[in-house]
């Protein structure tokens, strides 16, 4: 018998999930979740691991409850530690208790683990506090819908005072305000809906009791939004410090492996971007290929690496077949700062670097430095270009070139979270060839596209995709790119 772990995913801010939940996922060898949990989640999955999507969409359930609760039974007693993820808290309004039940039914061990409700984070990312001291001490949670009525005491929500929140409660906003206003509350009482709240498609409209169902269908709000009721919504404005961020309500696709896409999504979520990492390119290591030099490495002058990839591999295999770094002579030439970077970290101080992010770039540096008959060394992808090595041979220099791993195509189990992306990064023809094939060209034509560099863009025009270039040949220069758009 399998484990059941029911996890609040949050409102749909990928960074609301908390530790506990993550630590969970990464347990699971089979999930089911919702439509409201954010799909970026699913990274922190084993590879292998069964993945079912069981959301339900207004008029269109992929699975009703039943099915769902016998699902997770299913696979439990399969043996499965199952993960059902679910959007904001499993408690709020989540039919977790249904779940739960389902499981003592049938003698499952489980672990409930909280999730951020999006009664109080989507408010927050709306710039209204729950509560405040001086104008509301309580707040008040209400499902907008239910599966049978809509019946409730209106006489004691409209006389409770503090903030009232109605979740699910778009399709039934009208009902909600008439019955407000029928039981004594203020036409002036100051009212907020919040679409899709914490993500970058967020959009909220503010008014009051009286006028809110004219300005939600002005402004095409549809579910998930969330209605919150109380004079909390005057600070929308002052406390609003999401749409301050310079990247806010864009939804950037980044298309590296899910090792080199870490530092660069960070930066983009601090900068308020929504981030959708599909992981275009995985590398199947091939170290091995370094056997037959790796005693002779004190020979070169010069190791060449062109990637971090590269760098990370080779000392990884020398240091797993206990060799000693020392016996290595050669001076140690790089192109980009994260791959300069990567060498420092092994306490080398790289000798020679490139101005730009191109093999060419790293020529033009070598070139001032080697020697006819200079040995060198270049551990790199197996579908790197044979410019650089076929640039230091005609210089006269003797070059072996060392296969250390393979940049193949990823996959992508749900290609609907692209149709939300607005930019799509490329760093590399091999990321322009994968998600061509991953997503299909036509979508892409239809993305803003930013290359990392001029070979990159090569790439691009040869499949009739425009794009923009960074000035620096970098992250960092894809960055300022962006701010410079923004």
């Amino acid at each position: 018998m399998g484990k059941v772990y029911l996890i609040g995913a949050g409102p749909g801010d990928e960074e609301l999930i908390t530790l506990k939940g993550v630590r969970a996922l990464k347990k699971c060898t089979a999930v089911l979740y919702d439509r409201l949990a954010n799909r970026e989640l699913l990274k922190y999955l084993k590879e292998d691991c069964k993945v079912y999507f069981c959301g339900k969409i207004p008029g269109c359930h992929y699975k009703n409850q039943d099915e769902i609760n016998n699902m997770i039974v299913k696979l439990a007693k399969e043996g499965h530690t199952v993960g059902r993820l679910k959007g904001g808290d499993p408690y709020v309004f989540g039919r977790g208790g249904e779940e739960v039940l389902k499981l003592l039914e049938n003698n499952i061990n489980f672990e409930v683990v909280p999730g951020i409700t999006s009664s109080i984070a989507v408010l927050n990312y709306a710039g209204i506090p729950v509560t405040h001291r001086d104008l509301a001490r309580s707040f008040h949670v209400f499902t907008g819908k239910t599966c049978r009525d809509f019946k409730r005491d209106w006489k004691s929500i409209a006389s409770i005072g503090g903030t009232l929140i109605f979740l699910m409660g778009v399709s039934n906003l009208e009902n909600i305000s008439d019955n407000l206003l029928k039981y004594g509350m203020d036409r002036e009482t100051k009212v907020s809906v919040i679409m899709k709240g914490t993500t970058s498609e967020q959009k909220k409209v503010v008014g009051n009791l009286e006028n809110i169902i004219t300005k939600v269908k002005d402004e095409k709000i549809s579910s998930p939004a969330i209605i919150v009721v109380g004079e909390v919504v005057s600070f929308h404005d002052k406390f609003d410090w999401l749409s301050k961020k310079p990247l806010s309500g864009k939804n950037i696709c980044i298309t590296r492996t899910k090792e080199q896409a870490k530092g660069f999504k960070k930066k983009l979520l601090e900068l308020g971007a929504e981030v959708t990492e599909i992981n275009s390119i995985k590398i199947k290591k091939t170290p091995e290929n370094l056997d037959k030099n790796i005693n002779n490495l004190e020979e070169y002058n010069y190791i060449l690496f062109t990637s971090v990839n590269a760098v990370e591999i080779f000392f990884e295999y020398i240091k797993e077949k206990k060799y000693d770094i020392r016996n290595i002579k050669a001076k140690i030439g790089v192109i980009g700062p994260k791959t300069s970077e990567a060498v420092m970290m092994r306490g080398i101080i790289p000798a020679v670097e490139s101005e730009h992010f191109v093999a060419e770039s790293l020529f033009e540096s070598m070139k001032k430095v080697i020697k006819n008959k200079d040995k060198i060394l270049i551990p790199r992808s197996k579908q790197a270009r044979p410019f650089l090595p076929d640039a230091l041979r005609e210089e006269g220099c003797i070059v072996d070139e060392i296969h250390l791993y393979e940049v193949l195509c990823g996959k992508l189990q749900d290609k609907s979270r692209f149709e939300k992306v607005d930019t799509v990064i490329f760093t590399s023809p091999s990321t322009v060839r994968n998600m061509i094939s991953m997503v299909g060209l036509e979508r892409i034509k239809n993305k803003e596209i930013i290359a990392i560099g001029p070979i990159t863009e090569k790439e691009l025009n040869k499949n009739n995709i425009e794009c923009k270039v960074a000035k620096k040949y970098s992250i960092e220069g894809i960055i300022d790119l962006l701010l410079v758009k923004n």
